[in-house]
């Protein structure tokens, strides 16, 4: 009997890792980000000047600003922008954030809108209000 199993290529996948000055370092044994097959998996984002890897602002709205800049030079380094996030995921130190974050949020991504989790958590790192995690499709 003849075996007519089909023959089953392996396609070698796609993986660099991300690294930019418009983004801060990563503060612990992470990247800034992945990309896989055209799929961009940033690491969280907290409000860090990437200059200087000081916080920055004392307020959800101030913290949320400099978070989603962290976001977009993550986007840049890939030649990508707001409009190809697919997913996001939101860290809330206070829910009562929630309105004030959404304010912030919005002026981001204006055009297309990710699918998105935002959950309350006790805390996170260096103290921040907020980290915002993504993934984009990029070219």
């Amino acid at each position: 009997m003849e075996n007519n199993a089909a023959k089953v290529s392996v396609k070698e996948t796609a993986i660099y890792t991300v690294e930019t000055e418009n983004a801060p370092k990563a503060i612990g044994p992470y990247v800034q980000g992945k990309v896989v097959n055209g799929l961009l998996y940033a690491s969280g984002q907290i409000a860090l000047d990437p200059a200087s890897g000081e916080m920055v602002g004392e307020t959800i709205e101030d913290q949320t600003q400099q978070v989603l800049q962290n976001v977009g030079g993550l986007l840049k380094a890939v030649d990508a922008d707001y409009d190809q996030v697919i997913k996001t995921t939101c860290f809330l130190k206070n829910m009562s954030d929630f309105a004030a974050f959404n304010q912030v949020y919005e002026r981001f991504f204006d055009n297309e809108k990710p699918s998105r989790s935002c959950v309350g958590v006790a805390a996170l790192p260096k103290g921040a209000l907020v980290e915002v995690e993504i993934v984009a499709v990029v070219n």
